[in-house]
């Protein structure tokens, strides 16, 4: 008898083709498959008509490698890797508007220190504050908010990089597009 291995969020990198309604066919493939996004990015890359998707999901092994594979068969997907298991830097962004009165703001301020966060925005009654970092840090930043009380946040989808050298789906896209690949 086989053990059975929960679910863990999985980090998938796409390379695909720059053009409209690509992103639409991928979500249409996640949501015909019942795969749940849990976050999303999607931007443009060194290459012209190339874009990087990050997608962040919630998958065993078995799911995961039917994902790729499902991935691979769209045409505008040009390279597709599982980041999850490599060493990797992954990042999201939050702008969380908090209630700062003149008498709370120094204090505030000072939490924000503490995690790094930055004040990107200044009114008579709120602030704006900005951090970068993990799904924890953010979250942890937010905790400590609450008691101040939170008016507003937004937060981007995440983005993840290999460390270390060109991944190979960075190389796959490299050589497909006939670009030379830097001498490490």
């Amino acid at each position: 008898m086989t053990a059975f291995a929960p679910p863990t969020l999985r980090t998938f990198v796409a390379y695909v083709e720059d053009q409209p309604g690509v992103l639409n066919r991928i979500s249409s493939l996640f949501r015909r498959r019942n795969f749940n996004i849990i976050s999303l990015n999607v931007g443009r890359t060194e290459r012209p008509g190339v874009s990087r998707m990050t997608v962040v999901i919630e998958a065993d092994d078995d799911k995961a490698r039917r994902i790729e594979a499902n991935l691979y068969k769209l045409v505008n997907v040009l390279s597709i890797e599982d980041i999850t298991n490599q060493p990797s830097i992954a990042r999201d962004i939050a702008l969380i508007k908090v209630k700062a009165p003149p008498a709370k703001r120094t204090e505030i301020l000072q939490l924000c220190q503490v995690f790094r966060a930055r004040a990107v925005d200044v009114g008579p009654e709120a602030l704006v504050v900005e951090i970068t970092g993990t799904q924890d840090k953010i979250m942890g930043l937010l905790a400590i908010l609450e008691p101040f009380g939170v008016l507003e946040m937004v937060q981007s989808g995440t983005v993840a990089m290999t460390r270390g050298n060109v991944s190979e789906a960075a190389k796959s896209i490299q050589q497909a597009t006939g670009q030379r690949i830097a001498a490490a």
